[in-house]
C-alpha cells in the first residue's frame, strides 16, 4: 500500500470513495464537503493524502487549517476531517497509516494542535484527547453527551494546558451540520 499526497486527478475516486465509505445518506454530504473544503482558500494549508493499493485508492484523510480564537497569530492548528476507508478494507491498518502519515507531515510543517470530531474509541490510540475539558471549544458546541468525540492532539507538547479558546475553522466547515456528533 502506498500513502501519498492527492493529486486532481483522483477527485473522482475520493468522492466515489467518501460516498461508499459514509454510505447513501451521509456519503454524499460528506463528498459535497470534501470537494468544497478542496477548493476553499480559507483551508490552506490542508494536507490531502490517498491510501492506494495497487492502482485502488482505498482511503483518504483531509486536514484543513484552524486558529484558535484570541490565540497567538504564531499557533499553527489544523482539523482533521474526514478519514475514510472503503468497508471492505477497514480494519487492514490503513486508516492507522493515512492518520499517522498526515500527523507527521503535520509536525514536519510546524504545526502545533490537531483537532478532530470523532470516534472517541478511535482516535486517542494516536494521542487525542478530549480538547472540551482542556479549554479548547468547538467552533459549534457539541452536546454533553458527545463532549468526548471533540478532540485534540498537541504536536507541540509545550502548548498543552497554556492555549484555550474557540476553534475557528475554515468557511465551509464553519457550518453547524458538520458539527453534530
Amino acid at each position: 500500500m502506498e500513502i501519498r499526497a492527492s493529486s486532481d486527478s483522483d477527485l473522482t475516486r475520493i468522492s466515489d470513495l467518501e460516498t461508499t465509505s459514509f454510505g447513501p445518506s451521509e456519503g454524499p454530504i460528506i463528498t459535497v464537503l470534501v470537494n468544497k473544503l478542496l477548493d476553499d482558500p480559507t483551508a490552506q494549508p490542508r494536507i490531502s493524502l490517498a491510501a492506494c493499493e495497487i492502482e485502488r485508492l482505498t482511503g483518504h484523510i483531509l486536514f484543513t487549517n484552524a486558529k484558535i480564537e484570541g490565540a497567538p497569530q504564531e499557533i499553527s492548528a489544523s482539523i482533521l476531517a474526514p478519514l475514510a476507508v472503503l468497508p471492505e478494507r477497514q480494519r487492514a491498518g490503513i486508516g492507522k497509516r493515512l492518520v499517522t502519515q498526515g500527523l507527521k507531515r503535520l509536525a514536519e510543517e510546524h504545526t502545533d494542535l490537531v483537532f478532530v470530531l470523532g470516534h472517541p474509541g478511535y482516535y486517542p490510540r494516536f494521542g487525542f484527547s478530549p480538547a472540551g475539558s482542556q479549554g479548547l471549544e468547538a467552533p459549534y458546541p457539541i452536546p454533553r453527551k458527545n463532549a468526548d468525540a471533540w478532540m485534540v492532539l498537541f504536536l507541540n507538547s509545550k502548548l498543552a494546558g497554556k492555549i484555550q479558546g474557540r476553534v475557528l475553522c475554515s468557511n465551509v466547515l464553519a457550518q453547524p451540520e458538520y458539527w453534530r456528533e
